[in-house]
């Protein structure tokens, strides 16, 4: 899709956050000692997936050495690992591993965005930052015309999504929906709403996230999908 290309050269250009342009270049001239011979990425990363997708993925933003790496979105990383694995299961990917851009993978049914495009400092976007890249969040939701399911990545990808939803003219239900590990909710444009914790280390290491409880969402997701 044409205007989805260029809203992914838009988002790869983009030098917008001076904080972060100087840590993603200084990452990439760095590198890390595992991946010495790569080349690194070192830009934002644009979305990855179908154009014609009924699923949208939305995570916080790129890894240091995974996207920032591999040019590709949750690709490179442990929570790479368990997203793909994931979307294999249920059958919106051809192979259950993402290693680099170049590696075959394919998504059907499903695009992957971020909300933020660049890889921050100790993973965490400031304000102004967030502010920057909702433009290109807000567009990406313009141009997935087929979305019928978001499954949101953590508290910040979900309220994220609901914001850039208000800002386009959205109407949020009242009370407004609540994060939460499993949550689902009906919003009234259609699409259905899905919580999950972030699949980052810090929480699968620790047990907070297991692989049923994170495959689980996807499951609803399918579901939510599915239903007429």
């Amino acid at each position: 899709m044409k205007t989805l290309m260029v809203l992914n050269s838009a988002i790869t250009d983009c030098t917008a956050c001076t904080r972060l342009v100087t840590y993603r270049r200084a990452i990439a001239e760095t590198k890390r000692r595992q991946f010495m011979e790569w080349t690194y990425w070192g830009r934002p990363v644009p979305g990855f997936g179908d154009p014609c997708a009924r699923l949208y993925v939305l995570g916080l933003a790129p890894a240091a050495h995974g996207a920032n790496r591999t040019g590709r979105v949750f690709t490179g990383d442990r929570s790479g690992d368990w997203l793909y694995e994931a979307l294999y299961r249920h059958g919106f990917a051809n192979q259950a591993t993402s290693t680099h851009r170049d590696d075959g993978l394919a998504l059907t049914d499903c695009y992957i965005g971020a909300t933020v495009r660049c890889a921050p400092p100790g993973n965490k976007p400031a304000p102004d930052e967030f502010e920057h890249c909702s433009r290109f969040l807000r567009d990406e939701l313009q141009l997935l015309r087929k979305v019928r399911a978001v499954v949101t990545l953590g508290k910040i990808a979900f309220d994220h999504y609901l914001k850039a939803c208000r800002v386009e003219g959205r109407e949020i239900p009242s009370p407004a929906p609540k994060f939460g590990h499993g949550v689902m909710y009906r919003l009234p444009w259609g699409v259905t709403l899905l919580g999950s914790y972030h699949p980052s280390q810090q929480n699968t290491f620790t047990g907070k996230l297991t692989r049923p409880m994170f495959h689980s969402v996807f499951r609803k997701a399918q579901l939510a999908i599915e239903r007429p």
